[in-house]
C-alpha cells in the first residue's frame, strides 16, 4: 500500500530532480534512499541486492556519468 507525501524543497533542488531524475521517477529514487535508514536493513545486504540489479545499476552508471560532466 503506498502513501502519498508532499515534501518541500528548494527550487533549485526541485528542478535539479526533475532533470537528472525524471519526471515519475522522483518518488522512487527518494523511496529508495530512506528505505534503509527507516527499515532497518542490513546496509551490505541492501547495497549487495541493488548491485544484482543490472537494470538499476546501468541507470547509476548512466546517472554518474552525467553528472561527471557537471562537476568539471
Amino acid at each position: 500500500m503506498q502513501k502519498k507525501l508532499t515534501i518541500t524543497l528548494d527550487s533549485q533542488v526541485y528542478e535539479e530532480l526533475h532533470r537528472v531524475i525524471g519526471r515519475g521517477r522522483i518518488s522512487q529514487f527518494v523511496e529508495d534512499l530512506v528505505r534503509p535508514h527507516v527499515l532497518g536493513k542490513d546496509m551490505d545486504a541492501a547495497y549487495r541486492a541493488m548491485s544484482q540489479d543490472e537494470e538499476r545499476e546501468a541507470e547509476a552508471l548512466e546517472w554518474a556519468e552525467a553528472t561527471l560532466g557537471d562537476v568539471s
